[in-house]
């Protein structure tokens, strides 16, 4: 399937001017039913952050629903770890 996720998505947004260091992890695990489980942890970086959990009926709507997200947020400025780092480091 081509709509597969890989594993989990991990996110930084990091801007010194602001004082603002975040992550956001999004991750898609099978449930015991046959559907999924998107789980998205986030917060300050250096803490436990928030963790929600949604479950969906089938894989396809958990990846439909964790690709709107992820999209979502890199709209808002969130990168990769390592590109976020190099950019707080250049900017």
């Amino acid at each position: 399937m081509e709509n597969e996720k890989k594993g989990p998505v991990h996110l930084r947004r990091i801007d010194p001017s602001q004082n603002m260091r975040r992550f956001y992890m999004l991750a898609i695990q099978p449930t015991l039913f046959g559907g999924a489980t998107v789980i998205r942890n986030w917060g300050r970086i250096g803490t436990n952050g928030q963790s929600m959990m949604e479950t969906f009926d089938s894989s396809e709507d958990a990846v439909t629903a964790s690709k709107r997200l992820e999209r979502s947020k890199r709209r808002r400025g969130y990168r990769d770890r390592g590109a976020a780092v190099k950019d707080a480091l250049n900017g």
